[in-house]
């Protein structure tokens, strides 16, 4: 049985006019959330294998904070630039060739694509990730290789508006 958890970056500034996109920083708000989800995933008890993000400054920033809340730190977030604005294909991509011997993986990326994305992996739907929100699946297989065809079932959702 292997694990997955999907994150969608925390808020981000659009402060800086003409910043380019890949750039943006999280704002105050995305800095207070990034934290208190990370937290509440601790409190479920969840230990977690891998961190594996997007490249872009709000994603890495956003499982930066949640590797540092498991005592983690940058060096251990693996960063793959295609989760950049990825589409659900390459989620796929990226989720079956990770290392069978990883059993709970979280990882960080981009709407409209997350979205789309974690709709594919179970009936369980959601009009639209928000930021910070987390998806969870639970995945019949013991290598994620066999991911796009295992049986996925869902374990949670949780995003900051939710308490």
């Amino acid at each position: 049985m292997k694990k997955l958890i999907v994150v969608r970056h925390a808020k981000s500034s659009w402060a800086t006019m003409g910043m380019d996109d890949f750039d943006r920083p999280l704002n105050e708000r995305g800095k207070k959330d990034a934290p208190q989800m990370a937290k509440r995933l601790i409190q479920k008890h969840i230990e977690i294998d891998a961190f594996i993000s997007s490249t872009a400054n709000r994603a890495f920033t956003t499982a930066l904070y949640f590797a540092e809340a498991y005592g983690k730190n940058q060096h251990d977030i693996l960063a793959i630039p295609t989760l950049y604005h990825a589409a659900p294909q390459t989620f796929y991509t990226v989720v079956e060739s990770l290392a069978n011997d990883l059993n709970t993986v979280i990882l960080f990326s981009h709407n409209p694509g997350i979205t789309d994305f974690v709709n594919q992996l179970t009936n369980t739907r959601i009009d639209n990730m928000p930021t910070c929100g987390i998806f969870a699946v639970s995945v019949e297989t013991n290598s994620w290789q066999h991911f796009a065809t295992a049986k996925k079932t869902y374990w949670f959702f949780d995003s900051p508006k939710l308490r």
